[in-house]
């Protein structure tokens, strides 16, 4: 098994490398399609990778992921299962790549917004409006109550 690449994007620049000897593999028999051999062939696969604990994450990005992924996560832990193909090599892959898409994701830093003035035609036209709609109750009023 080899180490897991994870593409370069925001947060991570140069990507991510996670080391083959921090995912944990764990194969079993899947339910669904596979004729004969779903009931013999071991094709379901579960990849386990402690966040926590992994050198493959700086400690920002590890606060970020651990944040983000805590509804995924069973302690440190994020578990991701695949059994949607038939063979056990395609369902490897395919954990693998959730895994390094959860990754990609988790670590993305927020977008800190920054407050901006309004302005002085949206000032205008948001003062006309309260002008108009105080002309327009005001016209609703009794003609001896106006003062």
């Amino acid at each position: 098994m080899d180490d897991l690449h994870v593409p370069p994007g925001p947060g991570a620049p140069r990507g991510l490398r996670v080391p083959a000897g921090e995912l944990v593999e764990q194969f079993s028999r899947a339910s669904g399609p596979g004729g004969q051999g779903v009931n013999t062939t071991d094709s379901r696969v579960q990849l386990s990778f402690d966040v926590g604990t992994t050198s493959a994450l700086s400690d920002i990005q590890r606060t970020r992921a651990l944040e983000r992924l805590a509804s995924r996560l069973s302690g440190t832990i994020l578990i991701i299962s695949a059994s949607e193909q038939r063979s056990q090599r395609q369902n490897r892959v395919a954990a693998r790549q959730r895994l390094a898409e959860l990754l990609r994701e988790a670590i993305v830093p927020g977008i800190v917004r920054r407050s901006t003035r309004p302005t002085k035609g949206s000032q205008r036209r948001r003062l006309e409006g309260k002008r108009q709609r105080s002309e327009t109750k005001s016209g609703r009023r009794r003609p001896n109550d106006q003062g």
